[in-house]
This record gives C-alpha cells, structure tokens and sequence, in this order.
C-alpha cells in the first residue's frame, strides 16, 4: 500500500509540475517524473488525430485524402519546427544541468526568432501554392475542388503549429514538461471541440466543411501558443524570458543552426520519405490513400505516448551531460528504452487482434477499412524495435548530436526504404501492402542500426 501511496502521489508531483533537478534525482523517479506529463501531451496529440480524422471522415473518402496529402506535405514544414526544437531542449538542457539559467532565457527567444521567421516565409508560399501542391502529391481532380481551401488555411496557420512545436521543445529542455503537457492539452482539446462544431455546424449556423478542420486547427493551437508564451515570461519559472533576453545572438543563434541543421535533416529526411510512400499509394486512387491515411492516424495513437515517453531520454541525457554525468545519462537510456519495450509490445498485440474493429470505426468504406486494417498488422510487426530505436534517437538529440540520427535515416529511409517501397507495392504487384511491409522492415533496421551508434558512446562527449 505505501508504494502504491507513493506512486499516485508522484504522478500527482508530475503533473503539479514543481521544478526538479533531474542530475540529482534517482533515475527511475526523474524518468517517471518527465515520462507522465511528456505521455499525457502526446496522447492528447494523438487523440486529437484520430478524432480528427474521425470527423474528416464523415465528409468522404476526399476530404480524408486532402488531409492525408496535406499533411503528407506539412510535415517538411513541421520538420523545420521539430529540428530547431531538438536543438531548443538539447541546448536548454544543457544549460540547466550546468544551472547557467539566464544564458537558457537567451536561447529560448534565439530559437524564437528563428522559428518565426521560418514558419512565415513557408506559410506564405503554402498559401500561394496550396493547389499546385496537391496537385504535385498526385490528387485526383475532386480532391482539388474540395481541398484547395482547407490546404491554405493550414499553411497560412503553421507558425502557430510551429512555435507549440518549438516552445513545448524548450519547455522539456528546462525539464517542465508539465507546461508542454497543458498547453498541448488546451490547444488540441479546443481542437477536439471545434472540429465538429465548425465542419457540421450548430442548430441554424450551417458548417464550414473541411475548411471547418482548418480553422479548428488553427485556432487550438494559437490559443496553445498564448499559454507558452505566458509561462515563458511570466518569471514564476527558472526559465523566463526577460528584457535582457532580447538582444540577437549571433554566437547562439550558430549554435543553434548547427544542432537544428541535423535536427531537420533528420525529419526532412524521414517525410520526404513519407511524401513518397504516399505519392506510392495515390497511384492506387484515393481509397488506397484514406486507408493508409487512416492507418497511420490510429497508428500515432501508440506512436505518440511512445515518442513521449523516448523524449525523458532527451532532457535527462542534456542535463546529466551539462552536470558532467555522462554514466548516469546512459542508464537513464537504458532504463527509459526497456519502459518503452514494454508498452510498444502490448500495443502490438492489441493491434493485431482488434485492427479490422478499429479501422472500422473511422469509415464505413469496405475496401478503405481493408487498407487500413492491413496496414495497422503489418506495420506494427516493427514495434518491438522501434521502442528501442526511438528512444536511442532521443538520446542522441538530447546530447546535441543531431547528425548521426540524420546520417542514419538517409540511409534507411532514402537509400532503402523508398526504392523497395516502389518495387514492392508497383513493380512486384503487393500495392499498398507492399509499401505496409517495407515500412515495417525499414524501422526495424533503422532502430538496430541506432542502437549500434549509441553503444559507441562518441555522443558524451558533444560540445554545445
């Protein structure tokens, strides 16, 4: 009774979010304390997807495959994002393990600066362009029609995307995972709540349609964005931004650009890999892209919990290594791996007895649930591994060493999986199921070969 007392009393600590020194804490307790709040943001986020998708869904096979091949595209953006976050927790961290706060409100408005002015340069060619990019990832002349719009709106809208991204990143840096985990709560559940009111409407008040998820989208997440900045200088927290903050860096911002150019080669690497096993499937009719649309968005359902629990790895690999505790970094690997294998196991074994049920609540179409259910089975054969390999990636990242991540996705994910992915599904005939197994195969190898890097050990001794 006392350890269970203890146990809810420190899930209680994890979400009250009081400020910890993760160098001192026992690993497991630190691991728990980042591990609960990083888990409840992404199954907010995936939650949000799926719920998303559930709503799209009702509008047709279309709507579901404008969002799909939006999205296929948004994540080159989202990747820009991702990147300069990686570089955001991994260099806060290591302020914070060597408890130089200030110089941490410094890099907070760097990074800032940096991902506003990325995220309006893209919006605004996005919005410019929405149509020819659809028409680029293969869209069938409906989707078009129908899509067009809700393809600009989200374009113009990604700075808010961006910046929860990037500020949730510096947020984990400074080990409050806490305020990532409300504000990702407060975007995406307004998100849940508009979707339907904005796509059917309300009484008398006709719906918006598509372009309704757009702007229930778009505006979540600014609302997201108010909350951090908020907490970001409000002074109550040992990261805050102050007047002293805002000068530019010329010295930081290098710093930055060096980690987040591997950060974004990472993900740049990995959904222009995706963009193509999605072009892949459009050769197959828009049936075959809302299937593996919705594959993909159950899928995130585990997949987000899972990144949640690998991203503890990252904050507690930063700061150990900012406190000179290198040793004590790598168990927190460890440790947070084997957490992670054991979770992504029991949900392999979920999806592959329940995969035709839950494809089945997302569309009534019986060759789109097809699709969808084959893919849930076959791609989560790659779980086991990739619990690992997620994990090994994070700490990598928390070290400040983005490239060899980077390096390795080139080689799995562009060299490999997109040439058999494309000989596969077209050239020997096995259509979306061959792409399914590739991708299955691909992560496998990629979390091996992750493995293998980090037990060479050169990530300790990154200077950032």
């Amino acid at each position: 009774m006392k350890k269970l007392i203890s146990t809810y009393d420190l899930i209680l600590l994890a979400i009250s979010g009081s400020e910890q020194d993760f160098t001192k804490l026992p690993i497991k307790r630190g691991i728990f304390l980042l591990a609960i709040p990083m888990i409840l943001e992404m199954i907010m986020e995936s939650l949000f997807a799926v719920v998303d998708i559930f709503f799209v869904g009702r509008l047709g096979e279309h709507a579901v495959a404008t969002v799909g091949l939006t999205e296929a595209v948004l994540t080159i953006i989202y990747s820009l994002g991702v990147g300069i976050s990686m570089a955001g927790t991994a260099l806060v961290a290591r302020r914070f393990g060597e408890k130089k706060y200030k110089q941490a409100g410094t890099l907070a408005f760097q990074l800032l600066l940096v991902g506003v002015l990325v995220s309006v340069a893209l919006g605004i060619a996005g919005f410019i362009y929405a149509e020819d990019v659809l028409r680029l990832m293969g869209a069938e002349s409906t989707v078009l029609v129908t899509g067009t719009a809700y393809t600009r709106i989200i374009f113009a809208g990604n700075t808010a995307v961006m910046l929860l991204f990037l500020i949730n990143g510096i947020f984990r840096g400074a080990g409050s995972a806490h305020l990532a985990m409300r504000a990702l709560w407060i975007s995406n559940g307004l998100n849940i709540i508009l979707d339907p009111l904005l796509i059917f409407g309300l009484g008398s008040i006709e719906g918006l349609g598509l372009v309704g998820a757009a702007w229930a989208t778009t505006i979540g997440r600014s609302i997201g964005v108010v909350y951090q900045m908020y907490h970001l200088l409000n002074g109550k927290h040992r990261l805050v931004i102050k007047s002293y903050n805002l000068l530019v860096r010329w010295e930081t911002l290098k710093k930055i650009i060096n980690i987040s150019i591997g950060g974004m080669g990472q993900f740049l690497v990995d959904s222009a890999a995706w963009i193509v096993l999605t072009r892949i499937a459009s050769e197959f009719g828009s049936v075959a892209v809302a299937g593996y649309t919705i594959a993909f968005r159950i899928l995130l359902f585990s997949l987000m919990p899972a990144w949640g629990l690998s991203a503890a790895a990252a904050t507690l690999v930063g700061q150990n290594l900012g406190a000179g505790k290198a040793f004590r970094a790598e168990i927190a690997t460890y440790l947070t791996a084997r957490y992670n294998f054991i979770f992504l196991a029991t949900v392999t074994l979920i999806y592959l007895f329940f995969a035709d049920f839950l494809a089945g609540i997302f569309t009534q179409d019986e060759g789109v649930r097809a699709i969808a259910a084959t893919g849930l089975k076959v791609t989560v054969l790659g779980y086991v591994f990739y619990a690992v390999g997620m994990v090994m990636v994070q700490a990598f990242n928390g070290a400040g060493d983005t490239k060899t991540p980077a390096y390795i996705n080139i080689s799995i994910f562009w060299l490999l999986e997109i040439p058999l992915a494309y000989y596969l599904a077209i050239i020997y005939g096995l259509n979306t199921f061959g792409i399914f197994i590739t991708i299955a195969l691909c992560h496998s190898l990629h979390a091996l070969v992750a493995l293998y890097f980090f037990r060479k050990g050169k990530w300790k001794f990154v200077k950032t």
